[in-house]
């Protein structure tokens, strides 16, 4: 079929009223994913139908691996740092549990001391969990320190069987990691499986095999201590797009584990790099495949490129849900200012926490948010993130960009907001910075309160000096 056989006329639906679809860009949430049909992927030759509206139904679950993977990129948090954050993450997750889990290193005086205190706070979620290798020794720090469950490092593609670890054999690999599972069935632990490099392994030839005898283990066990299974994409590589093969097709893993393996959604959990920019998109193509947990760190810092973003997966299961779920979306702004407080580094046009994130410096932008904000505002960051969209004054923002910074600084609203005509001695002011005086840097809120102070006195009087009585 031609390009020009396959034409369609589109004819224009005429309207006086505007439609803005608020179905899916309903304001006080983030924008709603809707799905209108049936996600495809082939495999084994065969066409295979998910049904990616059963998120919304699924008990599907944030896990934190801040204090463990997000610690090996950067200098250790102090005890009282992680006891704090561990705090807000509770607060974040809200009464549900959507944050479901954390895991802490347990290997010195600090990390069983952190874990001690975090646990004293007494909040049902995020679980502590413990991480350790695949090593039988191991599990005597865990058992000390009363966990129910612990990550443990399972390598699965050759790179790390024997390039690394220096296995003879795939067998011999299995059967270590196999007693290691042993022994935590024996000490009445939950193992959580690591497959490190997933996204660069022989499923057919090793990964599947041992998941296969994870399950057979497991149904010697009691159900809440079954096997986990976490599927480590350690270097980036998976890819979320359908029809691409195995070991990198997101899709593919989560079916072969879940379907052909017998491991249910409930004890599938994705971990992701972002080596090429896919941590996200990937991480969210697990849980629609039917991984139920998502595993990420504060702002997606961890080793090299980082893990996928905490946050982002939070507005990612609002938008899926279509609901709050009890989520504290407004602590995710205090997170990272405290992160800030503690020299913890966040680019400025940083999603949802960055400081330019929702601000414009161009007039055009400026007008449109004067007029509407949802204009040019991804939802109400205001009710959400505590954080109303705002104007960088420079040369390009005009009047409009000064009226905006002008009525959110004394904070009216409706009626109350002041016009450009009131505001243009400041107006005036901003662009003389530039055409008389040859600024090239941006001007500051401090520098504009002196302005708006000297050139609007009366609105100072009215609105601020009011206040501050």
């Amino acid at each position: 079929m031609t390009a020009h056989s396959a034409r369609k006329e589109h004819p224009l639906v005429d309207s006086t009223v505007p439609n803005l679809l608020e179905a899916t860009f309903d304001y006080d949430l983030p924008p709603k994913i809707r799905f209108d049909g049936p996600l495809l992927e082939k495999i084994d030759g065969q066409l295979v139908e998910f049904d990616p509206t059963s998120v919304g139904t699924r008990d599907i679950v944030i896990t934190d691996t801040t204090f463990r993977d997000g610690q090996q990129a950067r200098p250790p948090y102090s005890i009282d740092q992680m006891v704090h954050l561990y705090d807000l993450l509770a607060q974040l997750g809200g009464p549900r549990g959507v944050i479901r889990q954390t895991e802490f290193f347990l290997y010195t005086k600090n990390d069983r001391d952190t874990l001690d205190r975090c646990r004293a706070l007494g909040h049902k979620y995020p679980e502590c969990t413990g991480w350790i290798r695949a090593v039988k020794g191991d599990f005597r720090l865990v058992k000390e320190a009363g966990l129910q469950e612990t990550g443990m490092l399972t390598s699965s593609s050759d790179y790390h069987i024997f390039n690394k670890l220096k296995f003879k054999s795939r067998q011999e690999c299995m059967d270590s990691y196999c007693e290691v599972v042993d022994a935590a069935f024996e000490a009445g632990i939950r193992p959580r499986c690591h497959l490190e490099d997933a996204t660069r392994a022989d499923w057919d030839g090793f990964v599947l095999p041992f998941v296969d005898r994870l399950m057979r283990m497991s149904e010697q066990v009691p159900e809440d201590k079954a096997v986990k299974i976490r599927i480590c994409d350690t270097m980036g590589f998976g890819l979320h797009y359908p029809g691409v093969e195995l070991p990198r097709s997101v899709p593919k893993m989560i079916y072969k584990l879940n379907r052909e393996c017998g491991v249910p959604s409930h004890r599938l959990e994705w971990h992701g790099h972002n080596d090429f920019h896919r941590v996200h998109a990937n991480g969210a193509t697990a849980w629609l495949y039917g991984c139920d947990a998502l595993n990420g760190t504060l702002f997606g810092f961890g080793e090299r490129t980082g893990n996928p973003p905490l946050e982002g997966a939070v507005i990612e299961y609002i938008s899926l849900k279509h609901d709050l779920c009890g989520i504290r979306t407004e602590l995710i702004t205090e997170i990272a200012d405290y992160m800030r407080s503690i020299d913890f580094p966040i680019p400025v046009n940083y999603p949802f926490v960055g400081k330019q994130f929702n601000t414009t410096s161009a007039g055009i932008h400026a007008g449109g948010l004067r007029q509407d904000e949802r204009i040019y505002n991804i939802f109400d960051t205001t009710k959400l993130l505590n954080r109303p969209p705002r104007v960088s004054l420079t040369d390009k923002t005009g009047a409009d960009g000064v009226v905006l910074w002008i009525n959110e600084f004394f904070g009216l609203k409706g009626d109350e907001r002041i016009n450009k005509i009131k505001c243009h001695k400041v107006a005036r002011w901003v662009l003389d910075q530039y055409e008389v005086h040859g600024r090239i840097t941006s001007i500051s809120d401090e520098e504009m309160e002196v302005q708006v102070r000297a050139l609007m006195p009366d609105y100072w009087a009215k609105y601020k000096s009011a206040a501050q009585a």
